[in-house]
């Protein structure tokens, strides 16, 4: 029997993308995913696509091997055609998420990578959809209610992974005119809500590892500052949803906590401190930091707290963050279907838990 869909996905063996792989085969038994993912060295596309799928399913699963990168993503010319004649709908989710990356190298990955899947879809000859999934963070350097119909306002960005994300979105908006799309702006992704799970222990996890291990407890940013994070199940619900849903079709949506669910960086830390048993984080201007008390401390300090001055670079603007994030779009397409983001503070206790559990990654947990 022939599926009914076939999904073209790229990004699937991501943190969100694996998730999101596993929802698609939950929900769409009639349909075949054909997945795009890059060889690695010593380990195929199709090797690491059986470490995520369960055997049971790796029949409605396809492989190919490739590169958003490259000219046709990697794929050779016929089995490009066979695809561009089967696929139904598209969903891209690859992106270097990395902030050092300089904005060339940035660009050929988020920019021009999405120019070729828009390209690919546009040859599509019976596409449904296609869903890109970007980010919040192409807000930039806002500090309003940020609205789900705005991208370029005159803001800068922190770092090119904001800039190039504006740009590959402001691409897909101008394509939206002649296909079927959905853009879907993500905040920062974290764990399960339900058990804490996690494959990625960056972001917010990273700040927060050295705060219980008593390596630092001084906050460069403001108490005040937002923290909007929404948990790895409910992205990819809603992914696996609007891609399908035609009255998304020519939106943005915010998948976000937005500010009935968000919270302050003040507020995560006083969880954490009782969580952890800590002494409570005390914090200092960042300006005032970052001119003069990190300069100093660079000096002084060796080993471990060197390392965190190091590391902590990357970071340091999501501490200052005073924007928040309207999602009426999404409380419009996604409540009636009961799938909403919990409160931030409502599934804290279990991040935290899986963090401790798990050694911040570093062993297995049982189910």
């Amino acid at each position: 029997m022939t599926s009914e869909e076939l999904i073209f996905v790229t990004g699937a063996t991501g943190f969100l993308g694996v998730q999101l792989v596993r929802e698609l085969l939950d929900r769409r038994p009639d349909a075949t995913l054909a997945l795009l993912i890059r060889d690695r060295a010593g380990k195929s596309g199709s090797q690491r696509a059986n470490a995520m799928i369960p055997a049971a399913q790796r029949s409605r699963v396809q492989v190919y091997s490739g590169d958003v990168s490259q000219p046709h993503c990697g794929l050779d010319a016929a089995v490009y055609e066979r695809l561009s004649a089967e696929t139904t709908r598209v969903i891209h989710s690859a992106a270097t998420v990395r902030f050092d990356h300089t904005l060339d190298e940035a660009r050929s990955i988020n920019v021009e990578g999405t120019r070729r899947v828009l390209d690919f879809a546009s040859g599509a000859r019976n596409l449904k959809s296609f869903a890109y999934v970007g980010t919040a963070y192409v807000a930039g350097e806002r500090s309003d209610l940020v609205h789900e119909n705005e991208l370029a306002i005159g803001q800068g960005y922190r770092n090119t992974y904001e800039q190039t994300k504006a740009e590959a979105e402001a691409l897909v908006r101008s394509r939206l005119d002649s296909m079927p799309g959905v853009i879907l702006r993500p905040s920062i992704i974290v764990g399960d809500s339900r058990t804490g799970v996690t494959s990625s222990f960056k972001m917010m996890y990273w700040p927060l590892k050295i705060y219980a291990r008593g390596l630092w407890r001084t906050v460069p940013g403001y108490p005040d500052a937002v923290l909007d994070i929404v948990p790895v199940d409910y992205v990819a619900s809603a992914v696996a949803r609007l891609a399908f849903d035609e009255a998304a079709f020519g939106s943005t949506v915010h998948l976000c906590a937005g500010p009935r669910g968000s919270a302050t960086i003040d507020q995560v830390a006083h969880r954490a401190m009782e969580y952890f048993n800590a002494p409570a984080p005390s914090y200092v201007d960042p300006k005032l930091f970052f001119a003069l008390v990190r300069p100093l401390l660079w000096i002084s300090l060796w080993g471990p707290k060197r390392r965190v001055l190091r590391d902590g670079r990357a970071y340091r603007d999501y501490f200052t963050m005073k924007m928040q994030f309207d999602t009426s779009n999404a409380d419009r397409l996604l409540a009636p279907a009961g799938v909403e983001p919990p409160p931030v503070l409502d599934y804290l206790d279990r991040l935290f838990h899986y963090c401790v559990a798990s050694d911040w990654g570093r062993k297995p947990v049982s189910a």
